[in-house]
């Protein structure tokens, strides 16, 4: 994670929000492809999602940067 907060897109942002803006833009199929995670391919949900991201640090990275990637791209 970027530790400057001037410079960090994510400072401000919950987990929660980045998922739900990444379900929404890509769906729990495409977003599976894009990052090889159980809990995006077997019974997506939300919750279930955020639980395993908060537990797994390289989850939650790989998440964080496609979220980075993606941004330019949401409305």
């Amino acid at each position: 994670m970027i530790k400057n907060s001037s410079n960090n897109p994510l400072h401000g942002i919950t987990l929660q929000k980045i998922l739900e803006e990444l379900v929404a833009f890509y769906s729990f199929d495409t977003l599976g492809e894009l990052i090889n995670i159980r809990c995006f391919k077997e019974n997506p949900s939300i919750k279930s999602s955020l639980t395993f991201l908060r537990k797994t640090d390289w989850a939650r990275k790989k998440v964080e940067e496609l979220y980075i990637r993606t941004l330019p791209k949401l409305p």
